[in-house]
C-alpha cells in the first residue's frame, strides 16, 4: 500500500489488437487514432479491463483476433463473465474513432464503424455504456485506472512515436 492507504498501481501499456484484464490494480494506457478502446468495469467486484482494436469486424474465423472490434469486445465481456461478473454490474466506456482531416474516405469509414461496432456489441451483451469520448479529428492518449474506473483522456493533434510505450524521446 502507498502512504495514504491507496494501493500501489502497476502500469501497463496496451498495444493495438490486445485485451488486458489485470488481477491487480493497474493504470492501463494506450494511444488511439481511428482505433477504439473499450474500458469495462465491474462495480461490484471493483475491477476493470480494456481492449484496443483497429478494425470493426470480421466474419472469417481464421482472422478472428482482438484486432477486430466484434471479436475483441465480445471477448472482453466474456472474460469478465467467466471470472464471476454479472452483466448488471458491468459498465463500459468507449474511446477513440478519430477521423483526422487528412484521412481517406476508407479511413473515415473505419473510424465510424469501429465506434459503432463497440456500441452494438456492448448493447447486444446488455452492458451499460456510461460514457464515450469518440469521433472528432484528434487522436487520444488514454490512461484507465482499473481500480476506480477513472479515465484520463488527452486529445492530441499528432501521435508521435514517443507517445508509444516505453515513452522514449520528447513527449
Amino acid at each position: 500500500m502507498a502512504e495514504d492507504n491507496y494501493p500501489q498501481l502497476q502500469e501497463y501499456f496496451l498495444n493495438p489488437g490486445y485485451i488486458y484484464v489485470p488481477a491487480v490494480p493497474t493504470l492501463i494506457s494506450t494511444v488511439l487514432g481511428s482505433s477504439v478502446a473499450v474500458c469495462l468495469w465491474d462495480r461490484k467486484r471493483v475491477c476493470g479491463g480494456m481492449n484496443h482494436f483497429l478494425f470493426p469486424a470480421t466474419r472469417d474465423p481464421a482472422q478472428a483476433t482482438a484486432q477486430y472490434g466484434n471479436v475483441s469486445t465480445r471477448a472482453l465481456v466474456r472474460f469478465f463473465l467467466e471470472a464471476g461478473s454479472r452483466v448488471k454490474y458491468l459498465e463500459a466506456q468507449i474511446f477513440g474513432g478519430a477521423n483526422p482531416p487528412d484521412s481517406t474516405v476508407e479511413a473515415a469509414r473505419v473510424s465510424r464503424e469501429n465506434v459503432a461496432v463497440a456500441r452494438n456489441t456492448l448493447m447486444k451483451s446488455k452492458v451499460r455504456i456510461v460514457s464515450e469520448d469518440t469521433g472528432g479529428n484528434k487522436g487520444r492518449k488514454l490512461v484507465f485506472n482499473n481500480l476506480t474506473n477513472e479515465v484520463l483522456v488527452i486529445r492530441v493533434d499528432t501521435l508521435r512515436q514517443a507517445d508509444w510505450y516505453p515513452y522514449e524521446g520528447r513527449r
